[in-house]
């Protein structure tokens, strides 16, 4: 079986890729494969029983067409300065252009035309001034929020157009590993269910996200592909009620704030805000349980979530920064028995952990119901637990009452980006015929910046063939 390009993983990148060969009438013979369920298939039996049954072989939530993103909270994130450091590689300017271009074709596949976060009046000038007062800096980013629902009925109408339009896409089939033949790409090693095949392409697009950062990790190491180690996140899911968030909600949607706190001055940022949603749980292949957030469409909550993410960049001699993330979420899963933890501000500072009997008496309800009172503290590298209260106390400045006793910390919160590919502005690798694109390239973070990514290796993909 030989194809024109062979596309791994089915999240926004690889989707992009094929859209845009399809809408430029290539012609080419595509392929994608995807490891998780069609987009029409993926359920998550917690909204059943009430608790996370640890599917096999794969969560749900993270794998499927339209990647971890889409089932999260599907924001898109419509500037350039938010998203990673794609621009860096291909130019600030040409990078929003292909973001503007993209943002069509998501509304052309029924996304919402209201944009949320472009609000102008006193009301955003008094956020910055306590922004710039607490140190902080706030990042204008006009948000298109699809909401989680409304995700899953957007990208099955993407996913139905792509199989209308030739593309052949393998579920539940798993790359292992890539074919190199006189130093070129040429081909993947495939396990489909009980059966494993070679499967050989002209070009071959690694786009796996976050979920197969460690995995791309490896490929690159057996193979040569040139890389150097990347960044990981490292942070919690903080909850207040919607009282506390309501200036910040009404007038930005989500509040894009970064911060250098002392001692160390690491680069402290909040992501992933979520008006009136919900705390939830994910689970990654060596069952490593993380929590997210999710903002729904029609259905909301009481409460706000966000990120707080300490980013953590390594040297010589170490170059596993994947691998110390994982070990953080494992002792933090150890301590919950599995589940997600749970702890109140006000805990942390006292030096003791939340009981459950004193969650239950709070003004502020877990909205992960399963999420176990404990002590964060325990499993939190110092480093990272100094930045995050440092960064919550500047929080307190722009939003009064952010750093309430009763706001709820859960863990682990972690981002896993992979070990940076090294490429040129054609996306080209140093392996011929390889290319690596979204999270999985190291190069960007959200559903925008990847999809733009996509749409950009489309291109160059139909230049290489004139």
């Amino acid at each position: 079986m030989n194809y024109d390009v062979i596309i791994i993983g089915a999240g926004p990148a690889g989707i992009f890729t094929a859209l845009e060969l399809i809408k430029k009438q290539s012609g080419k013979k595509i392929l994608m494969i995807e490891k998780g369920k069609p987009v029409d298939r993926r359920h998550c039996p917690k909204a059943e029983v009430g608790y996370c049954v640890q599917c096999k072989p794969n969560c749900a939530i993270t794998t499927g067409f339209s990647g971890a993103g889409a089932f999260s909270d599907g924001k898109l994130s419509l500037s350039r300065e938010v998203g990673g450091d794609f621009p860096s590689l291909v130019g600030e300017d040409f990078a929003q252009e292909l973001i503007d271009y993209t943002d069509k074709i998501y509304l052309e596949f029924g996304a919402d035309t209201k944009v949320e976060g472009i609000y102008e009046g006193d009301e955003i000038k008094l956020i910055r001034k306590r922004a710039i007062k607490a140190g902080l800096k706030l990042v204008d980013c006009p948000i298109r929020h699809l909401g989680t629902e409304k995700a899953q009925q957007l990208y099955l109408n993407i996913q139905d157009y792509l199989l209308d339009h030739g593309v052949e896409i393998l579920f539940e089939s798993e790359c292992e590993n890539i074919l190199l033949e006189n130093g070129r790409c040429c081909g993947v090693y495939v396990k489909e269910r009980s059966t494993q095949r070679t499967i050989t392409g002209e070009h071959i697009v690694i786009a796996t996200g976050r979920r197969g950062a460690d995995w791309l990790e490896k490929v690159c190491a057996e193979n040569g592909i040139a890389h150097q180690p990347g960044t990981v996140d490292i942070g919690v899911r903080v909850e207040c009620r919607n009282e506390i968030m309501e200036l910040i909600n009404k007038v930005l949607y989500e509040g894009k704030l970064i911060g250098y706190p002392k001692p160390w001055k690491n680069k402290v940022r909040t992501f992933c805000q979520n008006p009136g949603g919900f705390v939830a749980q994910e689970n990654y292949d060596n069952y490593l349980a993380v929590v997210n957030g999710h903002s729904y469409k029609d259905l909301k909550s009481s409460n706000t979530n966000l990120a707080i993410l300490v980013s953590h960049n390594f040297t010589e001699p170490f170059n596993q920064p994947i691998a110390y993330a994982q070990k953080v979420g494992e002792l933090t899963n150890m301590l919950g028995a599995g589940h997600i933890l749970v702890q109140r501000y006000g805990d942390i500072l006292d030096g003791k952990r939340t009981w459950a009997k004193e969650l239950s008496q709070s003004n502020i309800q877990p909205t992960l119901k399963d999420a176990v009172a404990g002590d964060i503290t325990a499993a939190m590298p110092y480093r990272a637990m100094t930045n995050i209260i440092e960064f919550i106390k500047m929080l307190d400045e722009v939003v009064p009452g952010f750093a309430s006793d009763e706001t709820l910390l859960y863990s682990p919160e972690l981002k896993f980006y992979s070990n940076k590919v090294k490429m040129d502005q054609n996306l080209n690798t140093n392996i011929k015929g390889l290319h690596c694109l979204g999270d999985s390239s190291g190069w960007t973070r959200g559903l925008m910046m990847a999809s733009a990514m996509g749409v950009l290796m489309g291109r160059k993909l139909l230049e290489e063939e004139k």
